[in-house]
């Protein structure tokens, strides 16, 4: 990638980037009397709509092979995911939600928005506008960087 971009738009990654890690470690603290963690959550979250390869769970959350298969098992365990043979390649195996792991990732999801929609109402209008007006951007950019 080159590296001669506008000191400008090098200026708001920046920022950007701060945002959000500040924001990674907000959402990482919301309801930690939750039994879900940040990181199960995630991962739950991400096989939601159809479930992933073991792999591609570690890539999505930018830890190794063995880490996921540890947390996969975990959640194994506790009855929140299972696995299933892969359509596309009889070699590999999907880790898939459970109806159990649902319940639990649509019952956080709840807490946790109610506890967001707590921080949002302390917002003035036109922040809340600009936050609903940036949103669309972000998942541009989030699109952007999976492809």
């Amino acid at each position: 990638m080159n590296g001669n971009f506008d000191p400008r738009l090098l200026e708001l990654a920046k920022g950007f980037r701060e945002a959000l890690r500040l924001g990674v470690y907000m959402f990482r603290r919301l309801d930690p009397e939750g039994e879900l963690t940040a990181a199960q959550l995630s991962l739950l979250s991400m096989i939601y709509d159809g479930g992933l390869r073991v792999g591609d769970i570690a890539k999505n959350l930018g830890i190794r092979v063995p880490s996921a298969t540890e947390q996969i098992i975990k959640l194994e365990r506790a009855g929140l995911v299972g696995r299933q043979p892969d359509a596309d390649d009889s070699r590999a195996v999907r880790v898939v939600i459970s109806s159990a792991g649902s319940s639990a990732v649509e019952s956080a999801n709840q807490r946790r928005n109610a506890m967001v929609a707590g921080l949002l109402q302390d917002l003035s209008t036109e922040e809340i506008e600009q936050l609903e007006a940036a949103l669309p951007v972000i998942s541009k950019l989030n699109s952007a960087f999976q492809n």
